[in-house]
């Protein structure tokens, strides 16, 4: 029989539970997985995950699974299991996700924040394969950084490696990890919404013509999404957001290179969307802010693994483990 390893990846809109299988290669085949918007309570959102990883295991064989992952953004206790009051998972409080799984399914869980479950997984089977030192950037609803450092992942002391997003990046700007002109105010879903807003402001009336004022005389209904789209199609003022993003991405990068070395900088969500566009003023702030002997041996490329990398990234904690 093959072996199976399972997945759970817990985030503020939506949860997934996924199983795949193990190849010789140690890649994972995914065979089942479901999704559903998470509920308003951690109990009945594990009760949902615990359920439907129980069906697809069913629909898989009913195998045990070699092991569990758990992808979820932090902060957390890896070691402890706890999930520790995520700012997008209101009430999720010190809750114990790995001891119901590990009762339910008679397996060993761990548990990741999802940046480094997202690096292991781009390291493993995406974009970073062949690396020993990679980073990856999030750049999705939120801004963080998951770090493979001589061929180990790196979580630092107590789990905390890696909150990039935090790092003021200007004076004042769009809010993003409760700090104004943060990287991930600058590089995020809410972030550029809060960009493209401040700029409709500002520049509505003037005489530019752009498609962000169609969202009529309420601005706070701009999203990321309206400003990629609309910068495809050639819009100035969408452009502009975009470049404004990436300059501070390349910043950010720039002082990854010249502190952590590494040969790839994964960016996932929407650099992995819009790097048409975003990827000339990215390396530009490279090159004039990294050192040059540091920057000439890191590539700046974006996530591979799509759509799936949630997926993925959860299965990716189980097999990190099963292998170790």
């Amino acid at each position: 029989m093959s072996k199976l390893i399972a997945g759970i990846d817990i985030g503020g809109t939506k949860c997934a539970a996924s199983v795949g299988e193990l190849s010789e290669e140690g890649r994972p085949r995914i065979v089942g997985k479901i999704r559903f918007a998470t509920p308003p309570s951690p109990e009945e959102a594990i009760a949902r995950l615990l359920d439907g990883l129980q069906g697809l295991l069913g629909e898989a064989g009913g195998a045990t699974p070699e092991a569990v992952g758990v992808s979820c953004g932090g902060p957390l206790d890896s070691q402890r299991g706890l999930i520790l009051s995520p700012p997008n998972l209101p009430g999720w409080d010190r809750v114990d996700i790995l001891s119901p799984l590990r009762e339910r399914f008679d397996a060993p869980a761990y548990l990741q924040n999802d940046a480094n479950a997202c690096a292991l997984a781009e390291w493993r089977w995406g974009a970073g394969q062949g690396c020993r030192n990679l980073v990856f950037l999030t750049f999705g609803t939120g801004m963080g950084a998951g770090l493979i450092l001589d061929g180990r992942l790196y979580s630092g002391t107590n789990d905390q490696a890696g909150e990039i997003g935090h790092m003021r990046m200007a004076p004042d700007g769009p809010v993003g990890y409760g700090k104004a002109g943060s990287l991930e105010g600058f590089c995020s879903g809410g972030g550029i919404a809060q960009l493209a807003r401040e700029m409709v402001w500002q520049h509505n009336g003037r005489g530019l013509v752009s498609e962000l004022y169609a969202a009529g005389d309420d601005p706070r209904l701009l999203t990321a999404e309206h400003v990629g789209r609309a910068a495809r199609a050639g819009d100035e003022l969408a452009i502009d957001i975009l470049r404004r993003s990436a300059r501070k991405l390349g910043m950010a990068a720039a002082v990854l290179i010249d502190l952590l070395n590494p040969e790839r900088i994964v960016i996932g969500s929407i650099y992995a969307r819009q790097q048409e566009l975003m990827e000339p003023w990215v390396l530009e702030a490279i090159r004039r802010e990294a050192l040059p002997l540091s920057s000439s041996v890191c590539q700046v490329v974006p996530a591979a693994l799509g759509d799936a990398v949630g997926d993925y990234a959860s299965l990716s904690v189980a097999t990190l483990h099963s292998d170790s």
